[in-house]
């Protein structure tokens, strides 16, 4: 048995509607625990991405990588929705707020492309997104 196939994280592809949309809600709750380690082992050890122009390889650049987002975006609080969904990928739209040290709040949009490996880890994850400062009285997520 290889180390993946011990890290299964159900549900696994082929993704039914139910089941892409119970993945989704997986990743939100996992994100929203602002838990690096938590979230990195979500991703095969060999996991692609890319996140705005930063392009990461493998499970221990993405858990730097959260580190280093949750130390700059304080207060972070996310929403993802199911937007489409094949065998082993499902994309997502998703909103999140949050603040930075001098206290301007953000809210980011984007869209991300997600592809799973048959143990239901993803081992590729695009993102676009972009900033947008808003007001704390603008806020919508709590």
């Amino acid at each position: 048995m290889t180390n993946t196939a011990v890290e299964s994280r159900p549900p696994l592809p082929p993704f039914s509607l139910e089941t892409a949309k119970a993945k989704v809600q997986a990743a939100e709750d996992a994100w929203n625990s602002r838990d690096p380690k938590k979230v990195s082992l979500a991703y095969t050890p060999d996991t692609v991405w890319r996140n705005r122009s930063e392009f990461l390889q493998g499970r221990d650049q993405v858990q730097a990588f959260l580190e280093r987002k949750w130390q700059r975006e304080l207060d972070y609080k996310l929403k993802k929705t199911l937007w489409a969904f094949t065998e082993n990928r499902i994309a997502v739209t998703f909103i999140y707020e949050w603040r930075d040290d001098s206290n301007q709040w953000y809210r980011s949009h984007g869209n991300e492309m997600w592809e799973f490996a048959a143990n239901g880890q993803m081992r590729r994850r695009e993102a676009s997104i972009n900033d947008l400062r808003i007001q704390e009285s603008e806020r919508t997520l709590f």
